[in-house]
């Protein structure tokens, strides 16, 4: 937590809080009811009730496993029927609610939160996507207010600015997590015609890829990863600050 003294660090610390949950609101897949009961207990007993940016990413990590729970057995299934193919013995599944049937039935509902701890984990790529967009926008911020010394910092940037800071933070977030789907999508995969799964565990999964695979095993899948993201990342960016300069702006009288 930053102590602040003077007037113009308070208000930055503000900016940069108010931005930080404004971000974890509209770019995270969290249930709105969720993060906002989180956001109500942590401010339980203070005095002003405001929150600090740690708090807020913590009441959205909370959330994000909430989410995680509850769609944790979609993805499973997403990721089996993406892997199946007509050169598999096993019978395929004939589509989502078939594959719902058939892995409760042959191998009991739990088979639904395969990959669970991995994906409990990438709760965490937001949070680190979100503190590598604000440290990178802190630097550019202060070189170019070094550069031009009268503006203020909403007007120093503009939408390469932004497009540059969405899309490094998504690299970031993605070199940083990307393992931890890998090892979430081999856990998912379908069992052989015996039934027995490839993967017993995360632990498996990491020491059988190191084995055979290396580290490029965990990373399998990137590029195609980043060419989606990242340039989605970008544009949400830019939207988003742009967007929040419009409703900056004082209200002109007619």
């Amino acid at each position: 937590m930053l102590f602040v003294r003077d007037s113009k660090s308070t208000t930055v610390e503000g900016q940069v809080s108010r931005r930080t949950r404004t971000l974890l609101t509209l770019s995270s897949p969290l249930p709105v009811s969720s993060y906002g009961r989180a956001k109500q207990r942590y401010a339980r007993g203070r005095e002003d009730e405001k929150l600090s940016p740690g708090l807020h990413l913590a009441s959205a990590a909370e959330a994000g496993a909430l989410v995680c729970l509850c769609t944790n057995p979609i993805w499973l299934v997403k990721t089996r029927l993406q892997l199946q193919t007509p050169l598999h013995q096993t019978q395929p599944y004939s589509g989502l609610l078939d594959a719902f049937r058939t892995i409760v039935k042959e191998e009991g509902p739990r088979a639904l939160y395969k990959g669970i701890v991995p994906g409990l984990v990438l709760v965490s790529h937001g949070a680190i996507q979100f503190t590598a967009y604000e440290e990178l926008r802190k630097i550019i911020v202060d070189w170019k207010e070094r550069r031009r010394k009268s503006e203020s910092a909403d007007n120093l940037l503009n939408s390469a600015d932004y497009a540059a800071l969405g899309g490094s933070s998504k690299v970031a977030a993605v070199l940083l997590t990307y393992p931890f789907q890998v090892i979430r999508a081999r856990l998912q995969q379908r069992p052989s015609t015996n039934g027995i799964p490839r993967y017993i565990d995360s632990l498996h999964v990491i020491r059988e890829t190191a084995r055979y695979e290396g580290l490029r095993g965990f990373y399998r899948g990137l590029t195609a990863n980043l060419l989606k993201n990242v340039p989605a990342s970008s544009i949400t960016f830019i939207v988003y600050e742009n967007v929040l300069k419009l409703l900056k702006q004082p209200p002109t009288k007619d």
